[in-house]
């Protein structure tokens, strides 16, 4: 019996949706996430490898300077000014899939996307950043949503809230809170505390206020009686408990720690299981700093390593975990300076735009040796 030209149709959408779904599309290298490292180290990939080599699976429509939140929420800065759409930040000759991932297979080199198509790869790059946990604090979702007063700058939809509250605080109990999780930019909690409050030195409210840094719990106050007390909060910033991504934790082929984060070599950035994949930033459970300059740093050790396994050869390399501090000025950077200040603002966003992104950044270990004369590792 002949089929209607209608029914034709439909046959035929049905079979290239099915045939799309299971087919697979190699690259020699997939970077899962387009945050800053996996940018990054894409745009190292696409100079290596030439077009149509890298994929890149990011599900964004912009990209943003997270750094810049602590100043956007103290009013320095606009969100806007931290972000530009997630196309113009992406190497050129990177394929973008703007999916989400379903599925890591790392036993068949492959991944599966949230829409069922599967891409394989000769090395996979995992840079899925850190997870937002709002769910483990009872009552914070509802409280960011609907009172002004609740504010947090890791989130971009709740960052316009800090500087308004700020503004809006006329003393009482300003309390700053710091999770008991891993966290991304640890610094940043304290950060907007110290520009609040010298906002409200500025502007006469300081002497009316009592500021609480709180930190390491899972609530306000581990004692109920206190917790309940101290919820009838003027102004409080937020920052959230974070975990690794979802997607790792879940993978049907364990690729994490006992922690949740991806488990890689903290030298050579490798998967400790799987020599192909390599695991950079806030997902993997490298003993640093959730930051960017972490993951700059980590970005040219990464890319010698997957070098290395294209020339055939072990990755190998060293990294700072001695717990050493190191300066990248000659001179005592635990003092305030406006300098850092304006760092920060003016020249960090620069930097970040036109040579982290871009792969040509592994931190300022070059210039550090140079202000110390080459007496500093």
């Amino acid at each position: 019996m002949a089929l209607s030209t209608n029914k034709v149709g439909k046959v035929f959408v049905h079979f290239v949706r099915n045939y799309s779904a299971e087919t697979t599309k190699h690259y020699k290298v997939v970077v899962a996430g387009g945050g800053s490292g996996g940018l990054s180290i894409g745009a190292r990939a696409c100079r290596q490898f030439g077009v149509g080599n890298v994929a890149i699976i990011e599900p964004a429509k912009v990209h943003y300077y997270q750094p810049m939140w602590t100043l956007v929420g103290a009013g320095v800065k606009t969100l806007s000014q931290s972000g530009v759409p997630t196309q113009e930040a992406l190497p050129r000759g990177c394929k973008h899939y703007n999916q989400y991932l379903q599925e890591f297979d790392p036993e068949r080199n492959t991944v599966t996307l949230k829409n069922g198509e599967k891409l394989s790869y000769d090395y996979l790059v995992v840079a899925l950043g850190i997870q937002i946990d709002l769910k483990k604090v009872e009552g914070l979702e509802e409280a960011l949503k609907n009172d002004k007063n609740v504010c947090t700058n890791y989130l971009r939809e709740y960052v316009e809230k800090t500087f308004p509250a700020i503004q809006d605080f006329r003393g009482g109990n300003a309390i700053f809170t710091f999770p008991n999780t891993p966290i991304k930019c640890a610094g940043a909690p304290q950060k907007i505390m110290y520009l609040a409050e010298d906002y409200w030195k500025k502007h006469g409210v300081k002497d009316k206020t009592k500021i609480l840094y709180n930190t390491a719990l899972g609530v306000i106050f581990g004692v109920p009686r206190y917790a309940e007390s101290l919820m009838k909060y003027d102004f409080l910033h937020v920052g959230p408990p974070q975990s690794g991504p979802d997607v790792l934790k879940n993978s049907s082929v364990p690729i994490v720690d006992a922690t949740g984060f991806l488990d890689v070599d903290k030298n050579t950035c490798q998967h400790v299981k799987f020599p192909n994949i390599f695991g950079i930033g806030d997902c993997t459970n490298i003993p640093a700093a959730k930051t960017a300059a972490a993951v700059a740093a980590c970005s040219g050790h990464l890319w010698r390593g997957i070098k290395d396994m294209e020339a055939g050869k072990k990755p190998s390399g060293t990294f700072g975990f001695d717990g050493q501090i190191y300066e990248t000025f000659p001179l005592d950077q635990s003092k305030e300076r406006r300098t850092m200040y304006h760092l920060k603002r003016d020249v960090m966003p620069q930097i970040y735009w036109h040579m982290f992104l871009k792969g040509y950044w592994n931190g300022p270990g070059t210039y550090r040796k140079i202000m110390h004369l080459g007496m500093c590792c």
